[in-house]
């Protein structure tokens, strides 16, 4: 039978964007094996980390836990990555690697140098490289070398938005480079969503003729939840509710934000949800502010659900709304202009703007994402 590994700096990346493949692959006559940091690098809860070890349980997937780190300062980790990778290359000896993350992807290709002169097919799936136009001179002169040389040891770099994929056609020099929109969306599950409404408000605090703004994502400086809150309370309208679904290490900060501005009443922070699809369904417009992405599944499930988008203008973003018909989109950088996008989507017709989204999605979906993939694996066979 033929082994291919899963790899990933953590545990959440291969739960929330690889299972599909996962699935794939063993359609394909593969024994998947996955290897990631499954500790409290995790954007996840440890409960949902648990459930997660026993879904792969039950599969009899082989699970190999490493250190990786997603932070590159973190150089004892990287190393004993690098070692424990390395000697899975050596005694597993698979036909097929499919990494990704920039610090695990990295690591990975490294440690499979050798493996691959022998005959290990390796892909790499850049979810957003860390080099951008606009992204800060730290991160062309961190991430854009290392990538190039990791590059010339990949057979398949995968790429998840359009001005990554320009990109690499031009500078990087993996054996093949193709575009894949993203890791696809299940549109049945957030498209035929049954919830009370009302219900689900009064859980959350909000009145049922409020507008509920809702955002889904980690509490870290990337998501850029601050700028959001800023901007509410240039607004000044006690209607304008805001949720915001996620964990991490900015939640103190956000705390400080919210009570400085007065407004405990309208933005509230609600931890790791395992409802995501009901939040959706309640509220009113999807914001995402981000500084980095790179073809977002949160963005993507808000508007399977029909809901108008306000986003920053970034790489990945623009690939989803690329125009008025499906929202607004913003400086994430600027306090000002993300207040006066809100408020002009606040002024829109949200219900026609939903329906396009809801329809423009649908080239998205995980059937048509998984025939894209399904043809890249064969390619390597």
């Amino acid at each position: 039978m033929k082994k291919a590994l899963m790899n990933a700096s953590v545990a959440s990346m291969i739960y929330s964007f690889n299972m599909n493949n996962v699935s794939l692959l063993e359609e394909l006559g593969y024994k998947v094996d996955i290897s990631c940091n499954f500790g409290k690098e995790n954007p996840m809860d440890t409960q949902k980390v648990t459930e997660f070890c026993k879904i792969l349980d039950d599969k009899e997937i082989t699970i190999f836990k490493t250190e990786c780190p997603r932070k590159i300062s973190a150089i004892k980790k990287i190393v004993k990555t690098y070692r424990q990778l390395k000697e899975i290359s050596e005694s597993e000896h698979y036909d097929l690697v499919h990494t990704q993350t920039p610090i695990g992807g990295v690591i990975c290709r490294l440690a499979f140098c050798k493996a691959r002169k022998q005959g290990t097919k390796v892909i790499y799936t850049a979810h957003g490289f860390h080099f951008y136009k606009g992204a800060p001179l730290k991160n062309w002169l961190l991430y854009y070398p290392v990538e190039k040389i990791c590059s010339y040891f990949t057979d398949v770099l995968i790429t998840i938005n359009k001005e990554d994929y320009a990109f690499a056609q031009k500078k990087m020099k993996a054996k093949k480079t193709y575009y894949v929109p993203g890791v696809g969306i299940d549109l049945q599950k957030y498209s035929n969503v049954t919830v009370n409404k009302e219900e689900k408000r009064k859980e959350l605090g909000v009145p049922d003729d409020a507008v509920l703004l809702l955002s889904v994502g980690e509490l870290n400086e990337n998501k850029n939840h601050e700028t959001v809150i800023r901007a509410l309370s240039m607004l000044d309208d006690p209607q304008v509710f805001y949720i915001i679904a996620g964990i991490g290490s900015k939640k103190e900060h956000l705390e400080n934000v919210i009570s400085e501005l007065g407004l405990e009443n309208n933005v509230h922070l609600i931890g790791y949800r395992n409802d995501v699809n009901e939040l959706l369904a309640a509220a009113d417009i999807f914001v995402f502010p981000s500084f980095r992405e790179g073809l977002s599944v949160a963005l993507m499930e808000a508007m399977a659900c029909g809901l108008p988008v306000a986003c920053s203008r970034i790489r990945g973003n623009v690939d989803l709304i690329d125009d008025d018909k499906g929202g607004v989109t913003f400086d994430p950088q600027n306090t000002e202009s993300t207040a006066n996008a809100l408020n002009n989507l606040l002024k829109s017709n949200l219900g026609i703007i939903g329906k396009y989204n809801s329809e423009k999605i649908q080239n998205f979906d995980t059937n048509k994402i998984k025939n894209i993939m399904k043809k890249i694996y064969e390619c390597l066979d």
